[in-house]
């Protein structure tokens, strides 16, 4: 007796997978800190500029610094009210919470900063406050971005000028107010190819 072999072939039943793939959207925060207002204005004036960002925060309102880190950018508005000083040049909230930023982890975080002066006035101070933030924030890992041309600007000296640029946006409310709209303007443009999230 002869057996046949009978072969059989399995078909194997179609699976597709799916892949759900989800995109977190990138986090960038508006701070200031300011005595008279005019900071929260300016602050206020960029946010309307940027697409993507958080309603600016007054760090006054601020409990718990280690918020910067659930931001993958953070943009800093800071005056200077205490002019020709070594140290809290600011005189507002930020000067008492330099040391606690400079102990934070913001790897991987862009910080962009702005800061109010005087040209005129304090011609040879201008702006100095920002030099002192952009060195607490970049202490802590942070990929520091927004510096702008020192050549656009009239004044003797600042703190905040290394290699012909600003260390940020330095702005004059009281001297030069009429440009201050375009030169936000520019830095929004200019923010937005360096900070992800911004449109």
């Amino acid at each position: 007796m002869t057996l046949n072999s009978i072969l059989f072939t399995a078909k194997k039943p179609d699976i597709s997978y799916e892949c759900i793939v989800i995109k977190k959207s990138m986090s960038v925060g508006i701070y200031f800190a300011t005595t008279t207002g005019k900071t929260e204005d300016v602050a206020e004036r960029l946010h309307g500029l940027l697409g993507g960002t958080d309603t600016p925060k007054d760090m006054s309102d601020v409990d718990d610094l280690k918020e910067f880190q659930d931001h993958d950018g953070i943009i800093c508005g800071i005056p200077t009210w205490n002019t020709g000083a070594d140290s809290e040049r600011s005189g507002t909230a930020w000067d008492t919470l330099l040391d606690e930023i400079s102990e934070l982890d913001l790897s991987g975080r862009k910080v962009a900063i702005f800061g109010l002066g005087d040209s005129s006035t304090y011609t040879e101070n201008y702006c100095d406050a920002m030099e002192e933030l952009h060195r607490f924030f970049k202490t802590a890992g942070a990929s520091m971005v927004g510096y702008v041309s020192a050549s656009e600007y009239t004044f003797d000296e600042s703190k905040s000028v290394d290699n012909g640029s600003f260390c940020g946006l330095p702005l004059d409310e009281d001297s030069e107010s009429d440009l201050t709209d375009a030169r936000l303007v520019k830095w929004a443009d200019q923010l937005k190819n360096e900070i992800p999230g911004l449109a």
